[in-house]
């Protein structure tokens, strides 16, 4: 309770959570409220920014501002989803890696540094390339279990310099499972850890949406933030004069990450000990 007092003093946290939060309740109000279209065609190609349209229109003659609100929504939910995904396929694996040790560790940790040593960008491409259908779930998907080791790697090493605690050995010599150890024993202690990392697989699962579809293979019939630079590279808005064809996008793309990684700064300040002190 005091750790989480002093979170919410740190300037850090409470403006990334305030971004966040803004963006979070903008993006899924908005369109409950105002029910437009995103794909609906309302103007000439490349229109500049009005009283009409906020953001002018796209290369389609689309609003840019629905599309960015839509576009918001989009990435939002494929990169937490993302982040729960990547989060729970690391954290199963570092503890279960950690706190067993000998054969166990040494074959978690071999998969671990396998998915480490190649590219996963490179793997996220391949998958997408091949998928059939690009829902918002299967992308979430994809993108968490291509971003998971970094994390199973820092819980590993959580785990192991837990599982030798005096209250582990006792509630190994009561004759409890793994599965409670874990649950029980040593996830309480790192429950920090595991949020931070989850604020960082969400942001990560952001980048790598807008990354992969501004190569063409983001998620199907749908509008999201990286399908709407891809939209302004494929049709030359650049060279066009079109900024708010990329430049809203780009914006959104930033501010949430940072409000994010803000969040992460603040958090690694308070429950890191020699941070705080």
């Amino acid at each position: 309770m005091e750790t989480l007092k002093l979170l919410f003093k740190s300037p850090k946290f409470i403006a990334g959570l305030g971004i966040f939060v803004f963006l979070f309740l903008t993006a899924f109000i908005y369109p409950a409220v105002v029910d437009k279209n995103p794909f609906e065609m309302v103007g000439l190609m490349y229109e500049a920014p009005s009283s009409r349209y906020i953001l002018g229109t796209d290369n389609f003659g689309r609003d840019v501002f629905v599309e960015l609100i839509h576009g918001m929504k989009t990435s939002l939910i494929i990169g937490l989803f993302a982040g729960v995904i990547a989060t729970a396929i690391g954290v199963t694996i570092g503890l279960f890696a950690g706190y067993k040790g000998g054969t166990v560790d040494n074959i978690l940790n071999s998969i671990t540094n396998i998915f480490l040593v190649i590219p996963p960008f490179v793997i996220l491409i391949l998958i997408t390339v091949s998928l059939r259908s690009r829902s918002l779930a299967v992308m979430g998907l994809v993108l968490g279990i291509t971003s998971w080791p970094w994390t199973a790697r820092a819980v590993r090493a959580q785990s192991m310099s837990l599982r030798g605690r005096e209250h582990v050995d006792i509630a190994r010599l009561n004759g409890a499972s793994v599965v409670e150890i874990i649950i029980r024993e040593i996830m309480p202690y790192i429950l920090s850890y595991i949020f931070m990392a989850f604020v960082l697989q969400v942001a990560s699962g952001i980048l790598n949406e807008a990354g992969i579809s501004m190569l063409g293979l983001g998620p199907s019939n749908v509008v999201s933030l990286g399908t709407m630079l891809s939209w302004a590279l494929l049709f030359e808005s650049v060279r066009s004069g079109a900024w708010w064809a990329f430049v809203p996008p780009a914006i959104t793309i930033a501010l949430i990450t940072f409000s994010l990684y803000f969040m992460n700064t603040g958090m690694d300040e308070i429950f890191n000990p020699r941070l705080r002190s």
